[in-house]
């Protein structure tokens, strides 16, 4: 007898292609009679703007829900909305990617029937992957505090750099003179912080990447750390003025407040099927170790 199960689906609402992948996704969770729970923008674009016939158990309009997978339809930036949905309830979370190769969402479109087959035959597992924790002192963040790429501290205009001063435990290690600084968890390696220059750090290590953004000095390099660290950063900027991106989620913060970030007291839970690798995504996503000459 097939289990009933309890689907929340979030979704990117900008990308008309993935219409008949949801078709297919709908159709695949109704065979199998699950509940099946649709984020409210996501319904409203759904049936507003692609016109499809969807008939859910109900609507998400905010956190306040339950289930027992949750389904990311879109991209990796789709994926860390979700995660920022789920936050502490332990949800996993299977990534549908409706355009290239993704970290976070590595299911094709065309492997969706599989997926759900695999999730009702009880063969997929559960990664844990860590998360930040933001605190500010002399007040709290707007928004969502948590992220699970990364939190970036940057200048706020385009005139100048910022002075970033930053302690670990307590110990002063450096003052970076830079257009910003990046803290990454090992999920985060492979997105921003990779693109400045930051090292790729495999999943499951218990590390955080400290990776600047356009330091003023040829001697500062990354610097990876335990992930059971507080991290203290004070800024300093001409306007007085910075920005603080948690996972892409951006708000300006006057320069006397000073953050601190340690590892947050969850994870987020990823599902994973058989035999899927990160060192195969690595080589297939970025062509990691291809010679460029062949």
């Amino acid at each position: 007898m097939t289990r009933k199960l309890r689907f929340a689906l979030f979704g990117n609402i900008y990308q008309a292609k993935k219409s008949l992948a949801v078709q297919k996704l709908l159709c695949q969770l109704e065979e199998h009679k699950a509940d099946i729970y649709i984020d409210a923008p996501f319904y409203e674009y759904l049936t507003q703007s692609l016109q499809l016939e969807v008939r859910p158990t109900g609507l998400i309009t905010d956190g306040n829900f339950e289930a027992d997978v949750v389904v990311s339809l879109g991209g990796d930036g789709t994926f860390l909305e979700a995660a920022s949905r789920v936050r502490d309830k332990r949800i996993p979370i299977l990534g549908i990617n409706m355009g290239r190769l993704g970290f976070l969402a590595d299911i094709t479109a065309d492997e969706i029937d599989a997926a759900i087959e695999g999730i009702y035959a009880d063969i997929y597992t559960v990664e844990e992957r860590s998360v930040l924790q933001v605190e500010y002192s002399g007040g709290e963040p707007a928004g969502y505090p948590f992220a699970l790429n990364e939190v970036a501290v940057l200048k706020r205009d385009n005139s100048s750099m910022i002075s970033i001063r930053i302690s670990i435990d307590g110990e002063y290690l450096t003052t970076y003179q830079a257009d910003g600084l990046i803290i990454n968890t090992p999920t985060g390696s492979t997105g921003y912080a990779l693109s400045v220059g930051g090292p790729i750090i495999a999943p499951q290590s218990q590390a955080l990447g400290l990776v600047p953004v356009a330091p003023h000095s040829l001697n500062v390099r990354p610097i990876t750390l335990c992930d059971n660290v507080d991290i203290e950063l004070s800024v300093e900027s001409r306007s007085h003025q910075f920005l603080v991106a948690i996972d892409g989620r951006s708000e300006t913060c006057n320069e006397n407040v000073r953050l601190h970030i340690r590892r947050a007291p969850y994870p987020i839970c990823v599902l994973k099927r058989p035999g899927s690798s990160f060192f195969r995504t690595l080589r297939n996503k970025l062509m990691w170790g291809s010679d460029v000459r062949e």
